[in-house]
């Protein structure tokens, strides 16, 4: 079950159905808000244009037996200002949330006089206050309750006729005819002459909102879990397509680090995604890495190779002296125990190189390091500029110097030159000779290992074919480059150019 849910798939399928379940319940919340809102609006409105209505018969002088009250209609209550119901729709059997239950006027008292209040207020005050505590006042007056005599200062200001701007609401049920449905009440007040403030209370079903709430919370307790559904297959299957390529990359990785065959090659989908991308980002690799293990397997080979001339000798002299002392070629020994030491300390840079190692970061002057490895070598001239400095490794760079100067002393006729100079932001350091040169299409051969331009001569005077190739990898390790071409006397010029001091503390 883990390894299932730790799959990229999974995880994405997952992701997105979590993403898409709390995007639907966010926008379903809202529907279903926004459609009661809605609809409890168009309630609100119904209701208080039906209460208007009553108000505005009453406004006129309607008698109480004479309001359209009919049981088809919305249920209406009238209530004077002592909380006294004093009509009511026909087939209104109960109510709950105007303030008043009773859902039949009480007849007049005998004492009543000719406007139709009763002059004992204080019993119709009880009698009032008796039928509401039969009641359930349970109802949410936003406006106050209506029917409380005034108290409301936004109706204490109303003229005999006139009808309140301002309509009073609240939720509760009614019983027509023996069925009990849900209401939203609306209460208008109007000063009617000769009766005082009347209250009328007038009612929209609910049935329409809440039927409309509970179909679409159905539609989205059904349509929800099946889009879910929809939408967590779909990812799933996508997300399978888009990552099989991925799939195909991986197994043949598999396949070629267990057959250790570095010239295979990935599968690279016909497509410009990121995973076409990948798979030829991993080719390139790939490449690369075959590239450096020939090389590494060459630079084993020639270096065994270059080894076994030397200590061959050098064992063939040791056993012939140790047999015939007399005919021991001590100096030969000690040219060939001195080669192969050079040997040694050359495939260790190289070792070095390859590492990775990072030359020192310390202030080299190179005209001044130009005239202390000419020191001593004949037909050398060294022309340097003041003030040339680079940072890297003194011993490193002085190595580059002293190959590029053995190489120019094999093919130079008579003369070397060691130009120090500075070219812009760029210090330069040239060794020219005058012999027979480069040609062209070997200006970059010469710089790989083991490489000799000339077969013939011999192992002593052409050296192993390191020199140039650690030279130029000392130069690409402090931010420079090697290069040759010809020089103005005809043989081979070979420019070393890098980074000066400040420019090298800057970079780093």
């Amino acid at each position: 079950m883990s390894r299932v849910l730790g799959s990229v798939r999974a995880k994405a399928t997952l992701g997105a159905t979590l993403v898409v379940a709390v995007a639907l319940l966010a926008a379903g919340a809202a529907v279903l808000l926004s459609l009661r809102g809605n609809l409890l609006d168009q309630a609100d409105t119904q209701a208080e244009r039906s209460a208007r209505n009553v108000a505005a018969d009453l406004a006129a002088g309607t008698a109480y037996d004479r309001l359209d009250l009919d049981d088809d209609g919305p249920p209406v209550q009238v209530v004077d200002e002592d909380g006294r119901l004093v009509a009511a729709s026909e087939g209104l059997d109960a109510v709950s949330g105007t303030g008043s239950a009773a859902v039949r006027p009480r007849p007049p008292s005998p004492s009543a006089t000719p406007d139709g209040r009763g002059s004992d207020e204080r019993g119709s005050r009880d009698d009032s206050d008796d039928s509401d505590d039969d009641g359930d006042d349970s109802g949410d007056d936003r406006s106050g309750r209506a029917g409380s005599g005034g108290d409301d200062d936004s109706y204490a200001t109303l003229e005999p006729g006139e009808i309140a701007d301002e309509a009073g609401r609240s939720d509760g049920s009614a019983t027509v005819d023996g069925e009990r449905a849900d209401y939203r009440f609306a209460a208008v007040q109007v000063e009617v002459p000769g009766k005082g403030r009347l209250t009328v209370w007038a009612g929209a079903a609910l049935a329409t909102e809440q039927g409309a709430v509970r179909t679409a919370l159905t539609v989205m307790l059904v349509g929800f879990p099946l889009l879910l559904c929809v939408v967590g297959v779909v990812t799933w299957l996508v997300t399978r397509r888009a990552l099989r390529p991925v799939e195909g990359i991986r197994r043949e990785l598999a396949a070629i680090t267990a057959s250790a065959d570095l010239a295979r090659r990935v599968p690279v989908p016909d497509a410009h995604d990121e995973v076409a991308r990948l798979a030829r980002t991993t080719n390139e690799t790939l490449t690369a890495l075959e590239t450096s293990v020939e090389r590494q397997r060459r630079f084993v080979a020639d270096a065994s190779h270059e080894l076994r001339s030397p200590i061959a000798s050098l064992r063939t002299q040791l056993e012939v002296g140790e047999a015939h002392p007399e005919l021991l070629d001590v100096p030969g020994a000690v040219e060939d125990t001195v080669r192969l030491q050079r040997l040694a300390a050359d495939l260790l840079l190289l070792a070095r190189l390859d590492a990775g190692e990072r030359p020192a970061d310390t202030p080299v002057d190179l005209g001044e390091l130009a005239l202390d490895q000419s020191a001593g070598r004949a037909g050398v001239t060294v022309s340097a500029a003041d003030a040339v400095t680079v940072s890297g490794s003194r011993g490193q760079l002085a190595r580059v110097l002293a190959n590029l100067l053995d190489n120019a002393a094999r093919h130079a006729r008579a003369e070397i030159t060691v130009t120090v100079r500075r070219e812009g932001d760029v210090a330069v350091l040239a060794v020219a000779d005058d012999g027979d040169g480069v040609p062209e299409d070997e200006r970059e051969r010469i710089f790989e290992r083991f490489v000799r331009r000339d077969d013939a001569r011999s192992r002593d005077d052409g050296g192993a074919g390191l020199g140039l190739a650690i030279a130029r990898d000392v130069a690409a390790r402090h931010g420079g480059t090697l290069t040759v071409r010809q020089a103005p006397a005809g043989g081979a010029l070979f420019e070393l150019r890098l980074p000066p001091r400040d420019r090298s503390r800057e970079g780093s």
